[in-house]
């Protein structure tokens, strides 16, 4: 027997994951003209960018009272994948 409204919440959590989809489309399409301005592959990881962004994350999940355990897993997978991106499509030396 299948739950009708596991079945709505799930139809609404995938438009939430078609929206998302959408954003990771932008947000690539400004890493990419980030790659652009960096002149050199040991610019792709900024250390201190990567704390600022974490803690602010971490700060902003608390005013929203969002878990930020779930938003910092998030944030640093993406980062993470944001990196990989960048040395594959870095083009420089």
């Amino acid at each position: 027997m299948v739950n009708k409204n596991i079945l709505k919440i799930r139809k609404e959590l995938d438009k939430l994951d078609n929206r998302f989809l959408d954003i990771v489309k932008k947000r690539t399409k400004l890493v990419d003209i980030v790659i652009k301005n960096k002149k050199f592959k040991n610019q792709i990881v900024d250390k201190k960018r990567i704390s600022v962004i974490l803690n602010n994350i971490k700060k902003k999940s608390k005013k929203k009272n969002i878990d930020h355990k779930i938003t910092l897993k998030i944030w640093k997978s993406m980062i993470n994948a944001f990196i990989d991106y960048e040395f594959r499509n870095f083009k420089k030396k």
